[in-house]
């Protein structure tokens, strides 16, 4: 996948001013983009967070993932060292908006998370991160420090030519409403989440 870098802009958040970088040339058609706070992109090993889109938890604060949580967990630390916050526009795993709400009614009676998107006859995982390796190829980043719990991210983006020389975990945001989220992540998906129980939030 041979991906440009489009427009850059400065972009004023409450987390101050980062880059607003758009691409060109992604198969997949979505818009993906990138945020960079202090011109990480310029560094050898910049932390990166390859963060997909959930509209119900990053713009809605929903209870029932952590996906927001770690959004703005990685939007703090980059406003204070730098980073890149690649934000990839699969929602639901991939299977979209509709879906992902199909599936947490299932949820909603005790099925976890990815076994709801197989009765649904949807994959459990269905995202592709050969976009986020290439729009850091784009940038000319081709080393990384991976903001994330998930081993998997680290797999698909070395897959995809990008070095990933060592990976920082994100908080654990244990609340009463997702803790069959984060332990199916845990145990089916290799997530690297310390779990406790009995409590009701954890952050």
């Amino acid at each position: 996948m041979k991906v440009s870098k489009r427009k850059c802009i400065d972009f004023h958040t409450p987390y101050g001013i980062a880059k607003f970088m758009t691409f060109n040339g992604f198969i997949d058609k979505h818009e993906h983009f990138a945020l960079i706070f202090m011109n990480a992109h310029l560094r050898e090993k910049p932390l990166v967070r390859v963060h997909s889109e959930c509209i119900t938890g990053d713009v809605f604060n929903s209870e029932h993932c952590d996906c927001g949580n770690q959004l703005n967990e990685a939007l703090d630390i980059f406003s204070k060292i730098g980073g890149i916050l690649l934000y990839m526009r699969q929602e639901g795993r991939g299977v979209g908006l509709y879906n992902k709400i199909d599936a947490y009614a299932l949820q909603s009676v005790g099925i976890d998370t990815f076994a709801a998107n197989r009765m649904l006859d949807l994959p459990e995982d269905s995202r592709d991160f050969e976009p986020a390796a290439a729009m850091l190829k784009a940038m000319g980043v081709e080393r990384i420090e991976l903001l994330s719990n998930n081993p998997d991210k680290s797999l698909a983006l070395e897959k995809f030519g990008i070095v990933v020389s060592s990976m920082r975990n994100t908080s654990v945001f244990q609340k009463e409403k997702n803790m069959n989220y984060l332990q199916a992540k845990k145990e089916i998906s290799g997530h690297q989440i310390n779990i406790k129980r009995g409590t009701k939030n954890e952050a």
